[in-house]
This record gives structure tokens, C-alpha cells and sequence, in this order.
């Protein structure tokens, strides 16, 4: 199966979190909180979005971070997706 994602909707993949600082600290599990980057898996078709045309500015492979509270989590397949507007992405990691 495969998500395909309307309007101004991505889908993202989570990137996972790392397990040990910078400095070698090992954060155990529950103090590791969600992380926010994540990797584009597929953009919708942009067009117009309530009145207002919209231009997608990402594409698949990106990597992103997105806002902390923001989309829907779906699980497909044994792998775990969040669909977010587009206006949920904060920045492109380049």
C-alpha cells in the first residue's frame, strides 16, 4: 500500500532519535523526547487550498523539521507516518 497525500499535505517518516549526547551521555528512554525532523516519503499536489493557491515547497527526500505538536500519526504496513500541512514544516535541512 501506499499513502498519497491531497492538497497541501507531506508525509513524513521520523527520523530516529539518537540514544547517546554529543558528549556520551546515554539518555534513557523516557527522557527522550519525540523528535522533530523527519524525512519527506510524499507531497501532495499543492493547487489551491481554501482560496489560496499553494506552491509545494518541499519534495520527496527531503529532510525537515516540522512543529512539535503537529499532524496526524498513521501506521501503514508495520511503519509508523505523520501527514502534516505544509505549513506545519519549520525548515529544510540541507
Amino acid at each position: 500500500m501506499k499513502l498519497v497525500p491531497l492538497g497541501d499535505r507531506i508525509v513524513l517518516k521520523q527520523l530516529e532519535a539518537e540514544e547517546t549526547t554529543k558528549s556520551g551521555i546515554v539518555l534513557p528512554g523516557q527522557s527522550k523526547e519525540k523528535p522533530q525532523q523527519a524525512e519527506v516519503i510524499a507531497v501532495g499536489p499543492g493547487g489551491t487550498v481554501d482560496g489560496k493557491e499553494i506552491k509545494m515547497e518541499v519534495k520527496v527526500g527531503d529532510k525537515v523539521i516540522y512543529s512539535k505538536y503537529a499532524g496526524t500519526e498513521v501506521k501503514l504496513d508495520d511503519e509508523e507516518y505523520i501527514i502534516v500541512k505544509q505549513s506545519d514544516v519549520l525548515a529544510i535541512v540541507e
